[in-house]
């Protein structure tokens, strides 16, 4: 019963953990990789503040809390 209860204690403290913000180099990075193995030729990925978003489909991301976004933009060959 013990183990039970402590159990049913920790797995709000587990929940925070896995939303944990994460910076936005490494977001960005993660998302570059995936978009590299796309196979995407001509791209931009750009980390702008949250005022700054004009266009919300062009944010892949948010970090920093959601105090950041980053925004990918795709550019013709």
């Amino acid at each position: 019963m013990k183990k039970r209860l402590f159990g049913l204690l920790l797995m709000p403290m587990a929940s925070f953990a896995l939303a944990a913000p994460k910076p936005c180099e490494e977001l960005k990075a993660e998302i570059e990789a995936k978009i590299q193995a796309a196979g995407v030729p001509s791209y931009t990925l750009e980390i702008v503040p949250n005022a700054e978003v004009k266009d919300q489909s062009q944010v892949v991301g948010s970090c920093d809390g959601g105090t950041q976004k980053i925004i990918y933009q795709r550019h013709s060959s």
